[in-house]
């Protein structure tokens, strides 16, 4: 796509995310619809599938740049996303209504084991850039291994936790909603409730195929469109690549907070985040190198600021914030002053 011009490049680039939007909403409904189905979350296997099919567009463009040797693209995109992916909680705050922010109404714990595992798997693979090129375990960076092993680990801990809690807490006035879509929803019908198996899985399949076409054509239009802006991948990955993935998680998002289930609404999107920093396991092996070491200063920078606003959230959900302010809490403009102060400080280290 290098021969297009900057205006059909946008357009372009344009169309693929609304394509991704779409599909994303499609998918996300036949996902839920296939777990009621199958039990497809009910064993560790079937909640790494749920992963996978939930972040296709991530899992297109970080395989998509690393065959094509844009490593820097495939690794701003991958470490930005926690942040802007982490920043859609605010618009969930402020579909959530204007009495009570959203971390007030979560009342549960479950978020914060999953705001933990973020950390933990965004610190490992951070930790993976300084490494020297050459360090690597059958093509792939130790630290992306250890990702996978971890976030694996966090999952399973997750799970048993949602099923199973091992303590009984008290969350006055909060409305968590479902632990699990499988859980039947008061006075609604489950997504495609009253359609065939057959017809179910032909959407899904269609709509991950888009998905998938779409992700190829945001990696390469975007990829161009940082060239003719003067932009390092890394920063353009971070930011408009990374926010056009992250459409998808703001329509389930939405769907999960009118819904009620405002536990769900948290812990998919921070759920999302942790499985994201997986993918560099797969950069690497498709590349045929470790990609965390193409990491710039402005990527670390803003892996750091993508734990700090994962703590926010964490720490949210425990303090429970009782006003809101122009229908928003105080952590949702706090997300936003730290995503704001790092975008600021990305730009300058990419002078």
């Amino acid at each position: 796509m290098g021969g297009l011009g900057t205006p059909a490049l946008v357009a372009v680039f344009t169309v693929a995310s609304v394509a991704t939007w779409m599909a994303g909403t499609f998918l996300s409904r036949t996902t839920d619809s296939l777990d009621v189905r199958f039990g497809l979350g009910e064993e560790l296997g079937g909640l790494i599938l749920l992963a996978i099919t939930g972040s296709l567009p991530e899992i297109a463009i970080t395989a998509s740049a690393a065959l094509a040797g844009h490593l820097g693209l495939a690794v701003g995109n991958l470490i930005g996303g926690v942040a802007i992916q982490t920043l859609v909680l605010v618009v969930l705050d402020s579909a959530a209504g204007r009495e009570r922010p959203l971390s007030f109404l979560v009342g549960s714990l479950v978020p914060v084991l999953e705001a933990l595992t973020v950390m933990v798997v965004l610190a490992t693979a951070l930790s993976g850039a300084t490494l020297a090129p050459s360090t690597n375990f059958l093509g792939a960076s130790p630290t992306s291994i250890a990702v996978c092993v971890l976030w694996v680990g966090g999952v399973w801990i997750v799970n048993r936790l949602r099923l199973h809690p091992p303590w009984v807490g008290d969350a006055p006035e909060s409305t968590p909603g479902r632990r699990h879509v499988r859980q039947p929803m008061e006075g609604k019908p489950h997504p495609y409730a009253h359609a065939s198996t057959i017809v179910v899985v032909a959407i899904f399949v269609a709509a991950s195929l888009v998905t998938l076409g779409a992700g190829v054509v945001l990696q390469e239009s975007g990829n161009a469109l940082a060239d003719n802006w003067g932009m390092q991948g890394a920063v353009f990955g971070a930011t408009f690549l990374a926010a056009a993935t992250a459409l998808p998680e703001i329509s389930s998002g939405l769907a999960a907070v009118r819904l009620g289930d405002m536990q769900l609404a948290v812990g998919d999107i921070l759920g999302g985040n942790s499985f994201q920093i997986t993918l560099f396991l797969l950069a690497d092996l498709l590349a045929g190198t470790p990609v965390i070491v193409a990491a710039h200063k402005s990527d670390v920078w803003l892996g750091c600021v993508g734990v700090v606003m994962t703590g926010i959230v964490a720490a949210a959900v425990i303090v429970r914030p009782r006003r809101t302010f122009l229908t928003l809490g105080l952590d949702s403009y706090l997300l936003a002053l730290v995503y704001a102060l790092g975008i600021a400080g990305l730009l300058h280290l990419a002078k």
